[in-house]
């Protein structure tokens, strides 16, 4: 499962958002062609809690994989 990044590194909330700051994939990685943010707000923001619930996810995925 991968997820769309953002290379925003001006965006004030790069720090605290998943989609800046998790790894890539090194075989494929999709990027937003532009910035999703819009001044100080994005609506793609992917906080921690968002974060706990892709992990919950993939998990299931994985289970049913196997």
């Amino acid at each position: 499962m991968d997820i769309t990044k953002c290379s925003d590194d001006t965006c004030p909330l790069k720090d605290i958002c998943y989609r800046f700051t998790c790894e890539a994939n090194p075989e494929m990685q999709a990027y937003f062609m532009d910035s999703p943010r819009d001044q100080d707000k994005c609506e793609m923001f992917w906080g921690k809690q968002s974060e706990n619930i892709f992990n919950q996810l993939k998990n299931i995925i994985n289970e049913k994989e196997n």
